[in-house]
This record gives structure tokens, sequence and C-alpha cells, in this order.
């Protein structure tokens, strides 16, 4: 195309009567001004003006460009489009993409970081394929890189023109990263027309409208204010009577009143009465027909052109458009000068060549005068001009969102090229259309199958309930390839649970492997049923189910990820069912032999966080913390931050709390249950959250605030989910019960979760105390009941092996029992718990043991076991516990004692040493010799370790040899 002119079409100009706004936007930039020495520091902060079209939102927006530049600000401008809204992301990629062109990969890598493969195609970059990201990772990481740009471009304002007609995906992560600005040197000024947003912007008006006197809504200028510009142009000679019809047809548009008064001008008007049919006129031609008309009189070649870019979008690439129209290049370039000189074209603010139309407006009303067939025809051309050009696939497909459907493979395969581009790019709604047009093209029979599955991926976190019927649809779809009909399967019975179908995922996966012919699909295929089927909490016979799973696993050596997920499955059910802990260990140790992935696509993460688990139960904390944190890492490394993420942050704070570290358990579950609470649909991972929260809460003795959480998620605890949950609701509302003295409550709701579990033959006090809690239920009303309880807790604890849940038990019976009996009782409890993990209920058991001994008078034996089990609750955050330890002191007529050592999980160096003479196999007395301890200043020194290291005295070699070796 030969080359144009690229100077400007008008000269900037005053604004008039918007003082206010002009006001407005000074103080925002002072605001975020660099501070003088002593000043409060800069910060950002969120403007916005509204109004409908041709109020001058465009011009407050350039005036703060011109003024923020002159200051020395950084500044990203971005604007939404009619035509292009299908466009995923296309707002964030206008305001990045300028800063990101200027550097070179390895800058870029530098920049990004780990965020590169997670945010890159979001953001248009070249990127590998790194699976598919969910959109709250890519929310995030374009959270990271927007702070990191405002820090390292500081100060940075952000131009957002036209919001009304941004993508969803944008508008989105706008809404979630427009609140933290006040806290960066980062200004967002924002324009749009308020009835024009989407119905999904309702959250983005709601944030704008929070800031007092925001947004600034536009007023149509006054009479006086169109004769002034009127009069600029055509003189002070113009009469008032021609200046108020110029109002009157105008209405105050400052758009249409200056494109009126340079028309006055092109015409040399004196601004008479005789001058007004001319001035009519001229005021039609700037919109609508008038301008269409106008439009018209430039010669068919220019129209042509113009319809052209007016298809392709603002801004646009002028010899993409000429490509378009069919024209020849000098034809073009005359064709722009037309436009330019008719005020309906003109430069593009980004560097380039680019060229946009002078308003909106003006875009908009050509667009809408194509006639349907030139319109689809255009569209259809753009397509393949928008690939050539290198644009990419997705850039392309929208332009096929405009044609008819004509059952085009080419069609069909471009479609589902850009709806892959938009799953790696964490934009799963935008992938959805493409591929729902791809359906309508339609493709070819082969491709049916594949198509609905992608479809079914897409809508997975939209939509649920619509997976569910395009995965049915694929499966009847014949002829299907073995690995796609399991990955179909696989996709469906993860859809049935989560709307709340577990049964009938269940009987899915059950279904696929009997029709299997197979061998590993039809063993993944059994895993998935087993899966679901003990996930579900209307499970009718686990006990056949359990026996099944027993048979299959015995013959498997996990070989590979089938075997392997057997194999893990066989764990967790051991561990529900309460058999011994070194089964469940030797279970869960063979699962995790060939590898267990967090982020396998078509196998979920609900087997390998169950294994993880059952180190936890076992008494092994620290290795299910090393495989959460590996697993997490996993999860983010893949842009996996929603659903995800909150359990993994929610169960890590359960295993912290498991330990004792209740502060610290605090801190995560809090973390994860905010995380879920960003994410649409994930109520299973809040009540996970809830759960441990509310049994931390209590743990520290926070009873009002644990209220406070049930009562915040209506429902929790009284409502029995169709999946199973951990820690069990009902268990956990009942020990809020318990905390608030509501035993009556509390025992009615235990009774059916009892029922409910020992129908299962889920036994395991460990995984849920209930019988230790309903022993404490029937304390004072049926005492012997309630000692009954807490031993037949006992026994199942003895079953299972673990220390923890041994003196657990045995604390609780001591509790229920009362008097001399109870004190062999809390002396077996402590022995117990002095080899476990868990700081807490060893802290409870030496606490009740202390009061039971000064309640008999043994006054030096229950100071040493209250001023133990004063420190330890005081390192465990058990605050209510800690108080009541110096209740106890005090009431004996003894006095607190300042804590013997600091809150760390460094080994001492006697506690090393005497772990690794256990280690290797000596006895308590001869470590205690080697250190010139007593036998009992051995097994403290032991109890420490195990806190510390978190693993019992069967893991103490494995977590010895993790640490690192001591300076010589």
């Amino acid at each position: 195309m030969a080359p144009v002119s690229r100077q400007p079409i008008t000269h900037p100009r005053p604004l008039f009567e918007r003082q206010r706004e002009l006001d407005a936007l000074e103080a925002a930039l002072s605001q975020l001004r660099s501070p003088a020495e002593g000043v409060t520091p800069s910060r950002g902060g969120l403007l916005a003006f509204t109004g409908p079209g041709g109020l001058g939102k465009t011009a407050l927006l350039s005036v703060a460009r011109e003024r923020a530049a002159q200051q020395g600000f950084t500044v990203l401008s971005g604007r939404g489009s009619e035509t292009e809204q299908d466009l995923a992301f296309r707002l964030v990629r206008q305001l990045v993409q300028p800063v990101l062109a200027k550097l070179d990969p390895p800058e870029l890598r530098a920049v990004l970081g780990s965020w590169y493969p997670i945010v890159a195609t979001a953001l248009g970059l070249e990127a590998t394929d790194n699976g598919l990201p969910d959109p709250t990772g890519v929310r995030d990481g374009l959270d990271w890189v927007m702070t990191r740009l405002s820090v390292k471009k500081a100060p940075l304002v952000l131009l957002l023109d036209d919001l009304h007609w941004v993508d969803l995906e944008s508008l989105s992560w706008l809404t979630s990263f427009a609140p933290r600005v006040a806290d960066l040197p980062l200004l967002i000024i924002a324009a749009y027309r308020p009835a024009e947003l989407p119905h999904e912007a309702s959250e983005f008006r709601a944030l704008i409208e929070d800031h007092g006197s925001r947004p600034y809504a536009l007023s149509p200028l006054s009479a006086e204010a169109v004769a002034h510009i009127v009069r600029e142009e055509v003189g002070e000679q113009a009469e008032d009577a021609f200046c108020a019809e110029c109002y009157s047809a105008t209405g105050g548009s400052p758009f249409e009143t200056v494109e009126l008064a340079i028309g006055l001008a092109e015409r040399k008007l004196q601004g008479t009465r005789e001058d007004l049919p001319v001035m009519r006129d001229l005021a039609a031609a700037v919109k609508g027909p008038g301008l269409l008309d106008r439009l018209q009189r430039l010669g068919t070649t220019t129209v042509r052109f113009t319809y052209a870019a007016a298809v392709l979008g603002s801004p646009f690439r002028p010899d993409i458009a000429t490509t378009l129209a069919a024209v020849g290049s000098q034809a073009a370039a005359e064709a722009v000068e037309k436009l330019r000189g008719a005020r309906i074209l003109a430069e593009g603010e980004a560097p380039g060549g680019e060229l946009d139309f002078a308003h909106p407006i003006i875009a908009t009303t050509i667009y809408r005068s194509i006639p349907a067939h030139y319109r689809s025809g255009f569209h259809n051309s753009a397509a393949v001009a928008i690939r050539a050009a290198g644009y990419g696939p997705a850039a392309a497909a929208r332009h096929l969102l405009e044609v008819p459907c004509e059952g085009k493979p080419e069609a069909v395969e471009s479609l589902r090229e850009a709806a892959y581009e938009y799953l790696r790019a964490g934009a799963p709604e935008a992938a959805r259309k493409l591929l729902t047009r791809a359906l309508q093209e339609p493709p070819l029979p082969e491709q049916r199958a594949g198509l609905l599955h992608e479809l079914a991926g897409a809508t997975f976190l939209i939509e649920p309930t619509a997976t569910v019927s395009h995965l049915r649809e694929a499966l009847a779809e014949p002829g299907l390839d073995p690995d796609l009909r399991a990955s179909i399967v696989y996709r469906l019975t993860q859809a049935l649970a989560h709307t709340d179908r577990m049964p009938e995922a269940a009987a899915v996966a059950a279904d696929e492997a009997q029709k299997s012919s197979h061998p590993r699909i039809r063993l993944r295929m059994q895993a998935d049923h087993f899966a679901w089927s003990m996930s579900s909490t209307e499970e009718a016979d686990s006990a056949a189910r359990s026996r099944r799973l027993t048979r299959l696993a015995d013959r498997l050596s996990g070989r590979n990820p089938e075997e392997r997920w057997i194999l893990g499955l066989r764990a967790w059910d051991s561990l529900l069912r309460g058999e011994p802990r070194r089964d469940v260990l030797r279970h869960a140790e063979n699962a995790l032999r060939g590898g267990m992935s967090w982020t396998d696509e078509n196998r979920g993460f609900e087997v390998p966080v169950s294994v993880a688990l059952a180190f936890m139960y076992c008494d092994q904390p620290r290795r299910a913390e090393e495989l959460f944190t590996k697993g997490m890492a996993e999860c983010e490394s893949k842009g996996w931050r929603g659903s995800h993420l909150a359990l993994g942050q929610t169960l890590f704070g359960y295993i912290r709390y498991r330990r004792g570290n209740l502060i610290e358990a605090e801190h995560w579950v809090r973390q994860g249950l905010r995380t879920a609470e960003r994410v649409e649909g994930a109520v299973p991972a809040q009540w996970f959250a809830v759960g441990v929260l509310i049994q931390t809460l209590l743990a520290r003795g926070r009873v009002v605030g644990a209220r406070r959480v049930a009562d915040e998620h209506a429902g929790y605890g009284r409502v029995v989910p169709s999946a199973v949950i951990y820690p069990d609701p009902r268990t956990v509302y009942a020990e809020l019960l318990l905390a608030e003295n509501r035993r009556a409550e509390a025992a009615q709701l235990l009774t059916r979760v009892g029922d409910w579990l020992d129908g299962r033959d889920w036994r395991n006090p460990s995984w849920c105390p209930w019988r230790l809690d309903l022993s404490a239920a029937f304390a004072r009303t049926a005492p012997e009941r309630a000692v009954r309880v807490a031993r037949e807790a006992v026994a199942h604890a003895r079953d299972f092996g673990a220390a923890s849940v041994i003196g657990q038990a045995l604390r609780a019976e001591a509790e229920v029992t009362g008097g001399r009996a109870a004190l062999e009782l809390y002396e077996e409890a402590v022995e117990h718990l002095e080899q476990a993990p868990s700081a807490y209920e060893l802290a409870r058991a030496l606490v009740g043991h202390g009061a039971a001994l000064s309640r008999e008078g043994r006054l030096h034996d229950a100071a040493d076991r209250l001023y133990q089990g004063l420190e330890v609750a005081v390192h465990c955050g058990a605050e209510a516990l800690a108080a009541r330890a110096r209740e106890e002191l005090s009431t004996a007529g003894l006095r607190p004692l300042p804590l013997r050592y600091a809150q760390t999980d460094t080994l001492t160096a006697h506690e090393r040493r005497a772990a690794e003479l256990t280690s290797q196999g000596h006895a308590t007395a001869v470590v205690a010799k080697e250190l010139h301890l007593t036998e009992q200043g051995v097994r403290q020194l032991l109890s420490a370790v195990y806190r510390k290291l978190g693993t019992d005295p069967a893991g103490l070699t494995e977590a010895l040899e993790a640490l690192p070796r001591p300076r010589v």
C-alpha cells in the first residue's frame, strides 16, 4: 500500500465544563506523584468517567495521557471494541504487550519468572505447552505481572477506554486486581457507558461505585458552551439564535458539537439565520444516516475500504484492510486520505502504522450498516488474512463466529485450534463459544466425539451440568478410540461428582470397566469406580467394595499409574477401616514407588492427596508435608490455583493442626478458605477448610470465632453432603456444640455419625474421633455409657496402632473415668503421646494428668506434668489450654515457671544425639548413660524430637536422613 499522511486531523481543544473531572484527574495524579522526603508515600487509585457516547470520555483520557506523560509517568492504554469482545484478554494484551515487546526473550523470561508458562498464552507470547491453567491461576499471574510492572515502571497510569465493550476475561481480571491499586504506585483511569455495561460487569460497577464520589458521570454541554465552540470556528459574529439551533441539533454532545463546528468552518458559514438549513444537514451527517450518506459520496472504493476497516476492528492495519477490500495499493492510500479528510479515520495511538476510526460512534454506525451478505464475506476473508498475517488462530477465529455454517473442515479445525489456545490462556468461556460454533459447522462424523470431549473440557469449570450432556453425547458416537473413550468416561465421572451425583459417577465407571477389553483401561475404570464409591456418603455396601479392592490390590505391584492408583486407594481404604498402620504405610509406599502426579488431567489428584494424608494419620506428618509441598508446587507450576490449590492449602493446614502447630494451621487454612471462595463452584473445598478452621479455633480456645465461621457457612455440619469431607463436618459441628456446652445436641449428632460410619465399617478413630466426642457428650448424663464408648475407641485405636490416637483415646477415657482410676489412663496416654508428633494432644494429656494428680494431693508430680503441659500448650498456640494449666497450678498453690526452650523446629545438640542413638537401635538406658541423663529425661528429649521432626519412632531414621548435616 502506498504511504499515507500521518498528521492529526484536528488540533487539541480545551475541554468545556469539565472542571470537576479535570480537578479529580489532577488530584489523582498528584496522589500518585513521587513524594518528597517526609511526605506521605504515593498511592494509586481508581478513577472513572462515565456517560453515553460522545460526551467526551475519550477526550478526558487524552488529557490524562498528556498530563501523566508531562510528569514522567509511564502510561499504558487499552480500549474495548464492539466487534472484538470475543477476543479473550484483548485489553490485557493492549496494556502489556508494548512494554514486553521491548524485551528480548531472556529478559522477558526473567521479568515474568515462573509465571511465564502460565500467563504467556494470555499475553499473546510464545509459549510451550505447559498444560491448561485454570482461570484463577492466570488471573493471579496477571496480577503478578501488573504488580511487577507498576513497581519497575512506577508511577504507572492505565488508561482504559470503552470498557463497556471489553472482553470478559480482561474484565474479570481487572475486577479482581483493581482493589489492590491503593497499595501500588498505579492509577487506573477508566471510561465507559454505564447503560451498555454487560451484566457480567456488575462486580466491576459495584467496585467503581464503592469509591465515594466516583464514577464521574459526564453531562451534556450547556447552550453557552456549544455557542463558544461554534464561535471559535466560524467567528464571533455567529448569531445567538443560530448557536441555539446548533445546541438543539447536537443535544450538547461535545463530539457532535465539535464535528459540526468544523463542518461549518469548512463551508465558510457565518452563523446566520440563512445558514440554518445547511447547519442542520451538517449536523445530521455527523452520525447515523447522515454519516453514511457522507461516506457514500466518497466513492465505492472508499466505501469498500471503510467496510473492511470496520470488520477488522479498531485499530487496524491498512494493508490487511486493503486485502479485504480487494482494492489496489494506490486506491487504498487515496481512500485513507479521503476518510481522514472527512474525519472518519485517524491515526492510531500505538506505533506501527495502524489506523483508527475517529470516534467509536463512527465505527459502530458503519459496521452496523454493512449489508449482512457483505459483512459475512468480509469476515470470512478476514479470518484467512488475519491468520496469514501471523496474528494466530484466536484472532482469526473470532471472524468465523460471524460466518454462516457451511460444513468446512478447515473452519472446524481453525475453531478447535483457537479454542485450545483459549484453554491454555485460562479462558474457558471463550473456548466454549468457539467449540459450540465448530459443532454447528458441523464437523466430520469421525471428529464429532473428540470435539464434544473438548467442549466438555471447556464447560467443566463453567457449567458442569452441560459437561455431562456433552460427554454422554460423545459416548453415543460410534467407533470411539479406546483411549478417547476412557478419557470421556473419566471426565464424565468427574462432572457427575461435581454436580452432586457421586453414586452415578461410581456406577458409570463400574459399567465402563465391565465393557472394556483393554487391561489398562479396565484397571483405570476400576480405580475410578473405587474412588468415587469411597467418596460417596451414600455408598450402599462399603464392605463388599472393600473386599473387591483388597483382592485386586493384592495382585498388583505398582508398575504403571493404573496399578499405583489402585494401591493408593487400598491405602486409604485400609486407613478408614482402621487396619494396622504398618499395612496402611506399606500400601502407601507401594503406591508412591513409581510416582504419583497431582496434575494428571485424566486422573485427578484425589488419590495422591489421600496417599499423602495416610502418612499424617499414621503419625508421620513430616512425610505428608513433603508430599503436599511437592504436590502444591506441581499444581502452581501448571497454573492450577483454584480448588486444587485451595484444598492443598487447607489440608496442609490440617497436617499442621494434627502436629499441634495451631497458629500455622490457622494461617494455612484461612488462606485455603480465601482461595476457595475466589473460585466459583468450589463448595467442597470450602467445607474442608471450614471444618479444619473450626477445629483449629476450638483447639486455640476461640469458641466464639469458631461459631462465627460455622454460621457464615450455612448448613455446615447440619447438612450431609453427597461427598465424603474430612474432617467429618457433623463431627466437627458436634465438637463446637460440646464447646458451647450443648451436650445433648452433640450426642444426637454424633450418634447419627456413628451409625453411618459403623455401617461402612469405617472404625478408625484417627480419621474420625466421633466415639471420643460422644463419650464427652455422655459424661454428665450417662457416665457408664461414656466409659463404654471411650473404651471402644481405645480398642479401635490400639487396632490401628498409631501412638497419637491411642494416647488421645486413653486421655478421653481418663476424662470420663475420673478418680484414681484415671491416673493410670492418663499416664499411659502421656507415654504414647511422647512417642507421637502430636503436640496439642500431648499438652491436653499432660494438663489433664497434672490436674488429676493435683486432685489426689500429689502436688510434686502434678507440678511436673502441669509445667510440661503449659510449655507445650503455649508453643502450640492453645491459649485456653495454657490458661487452664496456669489455673490448675494456681489452685495447687504453685507458680508458673518461665518457658525452658524457644519455640523452634531445630533440634538441640542433645536432642539430635539422642535421636541418632535411638535410630541406631540403642535402648533408652544406653542412651541415658551416653548423655548422662535419666531415662525419663531421654524420653522427654525424644518426645521433643518426634514433635519437631513430625514423625514417630518408626520414621525417625528417615527423618534424620532428611536433615542437613551439622557443621563440624
